[in-house]
């Protein structure tokens, strides 16, 4: 007997098709699949094609493919908190896109998780144990937290964080990095890193690794991000920094609400002024959105309430390595305008704006030196 697959168990359930489909583009927007390279699911984490999805319809499409041949099954998650603060866990309890997604998350089995287990103690590390045994091979490992990697800082129940992160990931099937200090370092890391903290990635060289940064995650990235995983049974496409390109491929800038001060040259030049109270760029106060790359401008936080610049607090950078240490906060323009890190779209508008500042002098001069000449004669004209 063929297993019951995810569609089938939605079907006995009541769900018709129109409303199947319905949940797949729901699905698909939530794992940001619009912006990814359009190739079948079980490749999109290995194919480099630079074609796109053509419209929501057919990132639908893959999803329902996909989620008619899943066979229905617990997906076992263990999570491990090492030098962290427990912001990320606190970020992901107040995620609403899952709502979005409960299709899927439904089939998640968080076996192991200090923060919101209710199990403490030797009975906790007993059963993260019989997990890591019962699904060796097959659960996802998510890890908060930076790791030292001399043994003595961040010890657990008398191991050192680097012993259990090896341990763990040894047998997970993918590892997800969630927080700045889990994917790079963190505050930890920052100078001059007493622990010598790390991300996961500079430790677990043998597993794929997924990197979810930001000072806490945003929590419907790292959703979208589970579901990917859940759906499709391989990592997202992925940037260099490991980062899931649907979420973290293009910067805060590129699509700031406060974009178009920022081209017109209107700048707040200090929390109180004018400007500020005009909702003006922030660049000049440390923002450091051209050179960040993060889904906050879209995604935003809080059911999609707000985000730090649409609140007048400038970006802090906390999805790029070595935040802390980027040149610090709030210290006038966070990098120079000609910067190679603002991108081609920026610098493409700052050439446009300049084209154009020389076209208006020049045509004001021509009009100068007419005005000047007195009128044409009448035979030029007509020539």
């Amino acid at each position: 007997m063929a297993e019951e697959t995810v569609y089938d168990r939605l079907k006995r359930e009541g769900i018709s098709r129109r409303d199947f489909m319905k949940a797949c583009g729901l699905l698909a927007g939530a794992m940001g699949m619009a912006q990814i390279p359009s190739v079948e699911a079980s490749d999109l984490a290995r194919k480099g094609s630079e074609s796109r999805l053509r419209s929501s319809e057919d990132a639908a499409r893959i999803v329902a493919r996909a989620l008619e041949t899943k066979p229905v099954s617990l997906v076992p998650v263990i999570w491990l908190e090492l030098q962290d603060c427990a912001g990320c866990t606190e970020s992901i309890t107040r995620s609403h896109a899952p709502t979005l997604v409960n299709l899927v998350l439904d089939l998640i089995a968080l076996n192991y998780q200090e923060t919101l287990f209710a199990a403490a103690g030797y009975q906790a590390e007993e059963a993260k144990q019989a997990a890591m045994k019962k699904y060796a091979g097959k659960y996802v490992l998510v890890v908060e937290g930076s790791i030292p990697d001399d043994g003595i800082y961040c010890t657990i129940g008398g191991r050192s964080a680097l012993d259990l992160l090896q341990e763990a990931a040894s047998g997970a099937a993918a590892v997800i990095a969630t927080g700045n200090c889990a994917a790079f370092g963190g505050l930890p890391k920052a100078k001059p890193n007493p622990t010598r903290a790390k991300g996961v990635w500079e430790i677990i060289k043998d597993k794929p690794v997924i990197n979810i940064p930001g000072c806490p995650a945003i929590p419907e990235v790292f959703s979208g991000t589970i579901a990917n995983l859940l759906i499709f049974g391989a990592p997202p496409a992925l940037d260099a920094l490991h980062r899931p390109v649907a979420f973290y491929g293009r910067t805060i800038h590129d699509r700031c609400l406060r974009r178009s001060f920022y081209e017109a040259g209107k700048f707040a030049l200090s929390f109180d002024d004018e400007g500020a109270r005009e909702g003006y760029c922030l660049y000049k106060l440390g923002c450091k959105g051209p050179t960040t790359y993060n889904n906050c401008a879209t995604m935003k936080w809080d059911a999609g309430l707000s985000f730090p610049i649409q609140s007048g607090h400038p970006c802090l950078g906390c999805s790029q390595p070595d935040f802390w240490d980027g040149g610090g906060f709030y210290q006038g323009q966070s990098v120079p305008l000609n910067s190679p890190g603002i991108g081609v779209a920026v610098a493409a508008a700052g050439i446009g704006l300049a084209a154009g500042a020389g076209i208006a002098v020049a045509n004001r001069a021509q009009k100068k030196a007419a005005a000047a000449e007195g009128p044409e004669p009448a035979a030029d004209k007509e020539a």
